[in-house]
């Protein structure tokens, strides 16, 4: 799966926990550039999940993420820039797509 992160400077080892859940980096935006908070360019092709690490983000940058996510029908995560933060996000995220590909019929709410 590939993701586009949108938040912060560097991202430490945050890379590696990504890699944990088969995610790999497809491209990653600081969303400091002015430019970010009002074009509305499309995703970078074959993003499958957008994460948006909300502690580093303007309220226009992450407005405009989330709104091109829910146009190209992509995964969006967002969390603090915390490796437990993003673990957790991302195990309920991917926990809840795959309920909603098996119908519920694993019993989990």
């Amino acid at each position: 799966m590939n993701a586009l992160i949108v938040g912060a400077d560097r991202l430490g080892n945050i890379p590696e926990v990504l890699a944990g859940f088969g995610i790999r980096i497809a491209a990653h935006v600081s969303g400091r550039d002015t430019a970010h908070q009002r074009r509305t360019a499309p995703l970078p092709a074959g993003v499958e999940v957008v994460i948006l690490f909300t502690d580093f983000l303007g309220h226009n940058v992450m407005q405009r993420f989330r709104e091109a996510a829910s146009r190209n029908g992509v995964m969006l995560v967002c969390c603090r820039r915390s490796v437990c933060a993003l673990q957790q996000a991302l195990g309920k995220r991917i926990e809840r797509e795959d309920c909603v590909r098996c119908a519920g019929g694993c019993g989990k709410k």
